[in-house]
């Protein structure tokens, strides 16, 4: 069985990012700006996105007395998620994004919700924090396990989010459809948990990091609970594709997480495409990992991460040129 291990529970912020401060009207020319797809404002994608912004930011030389005269500057802006980063990333319109592995695997190979729209430009850089994936149900909704959802009403999640995708994924392995449910919402991952605590849904699912804000926003705030997903079908999601793996919620991550809860999860990653620059998609990278201590401590879910399993886990489309460069030289590939 594959396992990913849960991160311990904690809080950490993310200072916000601001172009602002560093450009000057005369250099604006000068500069490169990227931008990256991350997700929900509530969101652990919304937190790399801005960490790396932040790397970034820290390694720019101008304005001091070291560091890397890259003249990039980047901005990370709250998105649908996975697939809408993707289709952004193919469409010119992001220069990077953040992506559950799965989605990235689909993408890059042109099947699932990806057939026919094959992303042969897509380039996987590196991957992040596990994502487990949870079904979150209200404290009197009577819902002990995937059976009880029918009849229930369930965000299912917005169109484009990972989210959605991991969804109806499950329930196509499980035999059901949206008319199973009493009502099948698509809220975005910032509304969700406020639409449970005020009775208007039953239960959501939700591919997100641990600890999450929104998570703890239905469990601690009004005594939700998540519940186990380790039938048959989940293992079988397990086996048979490379992309998914077994993962335990601790017991005490949340005030209702009384017992560890066992599900299955992807990884998240950081993607970008060969029609960004080898240059620009090095500098980023290298700004990540010199800095990764640093990186660890804005956000409880980068707790562990270490570089053997950053440039291997989850990278299902080749590695963008200027992100094997930087692994080269470091002697890891």
């Amino acid at each position: 069985m594959k396992t990913f291990k849960n991160i311990a529970l904690g809080a950490a912020a993310v200072g916000a990012i601001t172009l602002a401060s560093f450009i000057s009207p005369s250099m604006a020319s000068e500069r490169t700006f990227i931008s990256i797809g991350t997700g929900g404002p509530t969101g652990v994608y919304f937190v790399v996105g801005n960490s790396v912004c932040r790397m970034v930011h820290k390694e720019a030389a101008e304005g001091r007395k070291s560091g890397r005269k890259h003249g990039i500057r980047c901005a990370a802006p709250s998105t649908g998620g996975s697939n809408y980063n993707i289709g952004q990333i193919g469409a010119g319109e992001l220069d990077f994004g953040v992506a559950q592995s799965d989605w990235q695997f689909h993408a890059s190979n042109g099947s699932s919700k990806w057939k026919g729209k094959k992303q042969s430009k897509l380039r996987a850089v590196f991957s992040v924090h596990p994502e487990p994936f949870h079904i979150i149900v209200g404290k009197n909704s009577g819902i002990t396990s995937w059976g009880d959802l029918k009849g229930k009403r369930v965000n299912i999640g917005n169109p484009g989010s990972g989210q959605r995708g991991t969804m109806e994924v499950l329930m196509a392995a499980h035999g059901i459809s949206a008319s199973d449910f009493k009502i099948a919402t698509e809220l975005t991952s910032s509304e969700q948990s406020k639409a449970l605590c005020d009775g208007k849904i039953d239960a959501y699912g939700y591919t997100v990091g641990v600890p999450n804000a929104g998570v703890a926003i239905a469990t601690d705030g009004c005594g939700a609970k998540i519940i186990n997903l380790n039938s048959k079908v989940e293992a079988g999601l397990v086996n048979s594709n490379p992309f998914y793996a077994f993962a335990t919620i601790k017991k005490g991550t949340y005030q209702t997480t009384t017992k560890d809860v066992t599900t299955f999860g992807v990884k998240a990653t950081f993607v970008s495409s060969t029609d960004t620059s080898a240059d620009v998609v090095y500098e980023v990278v290298r700004a990540v990992f010199e800095n990764l201590d640093s990186f660890r401590k804005l956000h409880p879910a980068f707790a562990h991460l270490s570089p053997k399993q950053m440039i291997s886990d989850g990278l299902s489309a080749p590695l963008h040129d200027g992100a094997l460069r930087y692994y080269k030289e470091k002697g890891w590939k």
